[in-house]
């Protein structure tokens, strides 16, 4: 089931464009609330409401415990509660826009809260453990090929500055600057931020712009990693590097490009780099988000102590 051209389909349709044009949405972030919002859409529909303007704050409520439940007429699962939390956002700024436009009096769900979702603490690898990944990656040797250039260089990126898989495959040639040894990312909301370089990731993005791009570039193109038709390289295929340089690595368990974040942002840390500085060079809003990984490191903290202290039991 798709938005449709009845009402509530057309209202649906109308909060999104408004989200695209008017707020300027990232594709991702549309692509997210129009899944919240089709199955929002459904939930309506299964109740026989047809307008926004007829949903009741009880409708609201009940949707999430739909959620809770799942449908397994429509194989569908039950929601973790950061998910339910995630589509209530969605489903607020929908009845927020539809008062606003006169689609409906009142706000039904401004007064309903999301789940408190249970703080998971990030997930991040000791440093032999990445640096494994980053050898198995491939690059210079008998073995060098343009592609394990580009895939030692991408790996090299991701850890040494901490960048979403979003920001390292957007980058631009111009985008890096060797003589000043940083990156020019672009996170969320296209907010900029300038984040050094380490001398092994700028000796790997080196050798690849100059063994290893050339070889995959058939027409000009800006962007700094390519795949092996010259295009720029998708998140999908440098998430498809990372899972490949794991399992050579030898590693048994789930590594996804935001394990290497974290594991920048906890090894700053552990290092001794101050929160703020971390928050910046992540490029978080708030630095509430940023200290989370000061409890990853007060928990490795605690397991020496219970370990090598004689009086911890």
């Amino acid at each position: 089931m798709e938005l449709d051209d009845t009402t509530l389909g057309d209202q649906i349709r109308r909060y999104l464009d408004h989200l695209a044009v008017e707020r300027g949405a990232a594709p991702n972030t549309l692509s997210s609330y129009g899944r919240d919002l089709l199955r929002y859409q459904r939930y309506l529909v299964s109740r026989q409401i047809g307008d926004l303007g007829d949903v009741a704050e009880e409708d609201v409520r009940e949707f999430l415990v739909a959620l809770r439940r799942g449908d397994p007429d429509r194989d569908e699962k039950p929601l973790a509660d950061s998910s339910v939390a995630r589509t209530l956002v969605a489903t607020r700024g929908l009845h927020k826009f539809a008062v606003a436009e006169s689609m409906a009096a009142t706000d039904v769900a401004h007064a309903v809260r999301p789940p408190k979702a249970a703080r998971r603490l990030p997930k991040s690898l000791p440093v032999d453990e990445v640096i494994a990944i980053l050898e198995a990656a491939g690059g210079s040797g008998p073995s060098e090929t343009p592609r394990t250039l580009r895939d030692r260089a991408l790996m090299e990126l991701l850890y040494s500055c901490g960048a979403r898989i979003s920001e390292a495959v957007s980058l631009d040639i111009e985008d890096v600057t060797s003589e000043t040894g940083a990156v020019l990312l672009r996170g969320k909301g296209g907010k900029e931020r300038l984040v050094p370089v380490g001398g092994p990731a700028l000796e790997a993005l080196d050798a690849y712009l100059v063994r290893g791009r050339p070889a995959l570039v058939s027409k000009f193109n800006p962007a700094l990693f390519l795949n092996s038709r010259g295009g720029r390289l998708s998140r999908q295929s440098a998430w498809q590097v990372l899972a490949d340089s794991a399992q050579r690595a030898g590693l048994d368990k789930a590594v996804s490009p935001h394990t290497l974040r974290h594991s920048f942002a906890t090894h700053l840390l552990d290092g001794g780099a101050d929160v703020r500085v971390v928050q910046e060079l992540l490029g978080h809003a708030s630095v509430t988000t940023t200290q989370v990984y000061t409890l990853v490191t007060v928990s490795a903290m605690r397991e020496v102590y219970a370990t090598a202290h004689p009086r911890a039991r």
